[in-house]
């Protein structure tokens, strides 16, 4: 792989990152309920979710996906499904007031005990990217450009993914902590409910908008 392949590369992964998704979302989410330092977590399971696409589709499974409408919407499904599950629950999320103070106090809050385990925060990360069929459509038509054919694979897939993972790693944390430092702003119980309901409603809408992706033609 040459340098101009993988600056190019470089920057390409960067536009992906930065465009707003259900990773993003997801991040943002996590950010202002949980905090940063929480929300590592969940973004480690985005990027577990991201190497796994890239591998599916270097090693050509992601062509197969494409290929088969059963097995596209089978994916397709699942990860529409997933994330329509992950909107609603945030959506009726329910929030308490501490009573010596009336501020909010949801069930995913502050208390340190009531944030989900790590492992459920890289799980929901993980299936989050992982079950996502826009992300296997865009590895299968974009990542063979990068490839060098005549160059062992295996090198290429890592550095490719190392730069990946790295970019989307520095932005996804980026969307947390702006979250983050929006908490201030949603102490009250009544701003607690619409920030639940906002990034709930988002989740579910790009969940559904998931039900019209359509698979490449097989050539």
């Amino acid at each position: 792989m040459t340098f101009t392949t993988w600056i190019t590369f470089f920057f390409a992964a960067c536009i992906i990152a930065v465009s707003p998704g259900s990773g993003a979302v997801l991040s943002m989410s996590h950010g202002l309920s949980y905090g940063v330092k929480q929300t590592s977590a969940t973004i480690a399971g985005l990027q577990a979710g991201l190497l796994l696409i890239l591998l599916i589709a270097g090693a050509g499974v992601g062509s197969i996906l494409l290929a088969s409408e059963v097995a596209f919407n089978l994916v397709k499904t699942v990860g529409a499904l997933y994330l329509v599950y992950l909107g609603v629950s945030q959506w009726r999320a329910r929030v308490e007031a501490r009573p010596e103070t009336g501020t909010a106090l949801p069930q995913s809050h502050p208390r340190r005990s009531a944030v989900p385990s790590l492992r459920r925060r890289f799980l929901t990360g993980f299936l989050t990217n992982a079950t996502n069929p826009k992300g296997i459509i865009f590895m299968v038509a974009v990542l063979p450009q990068f490839i060098t054919q005549q160059a062992p694979l295996l090198p290429q897939l890592l550095i490719l993914g190392a730069t990946m993972c790295a970019i989307d790693l520095a932005v996804m944390h980026g969307y947390a902590f702006a979250a983050s430092a929006m908490q201030r702003f949603f102490r009250d119980p009544s701003m607690v409910r619409r920030q639940n309901r906002f990034f709930g409603g988002v989740l579910v809408a790009v969940g559904a908008a998931l039900f019209f992706v359509k698979r490449s033609a097989p050539a």
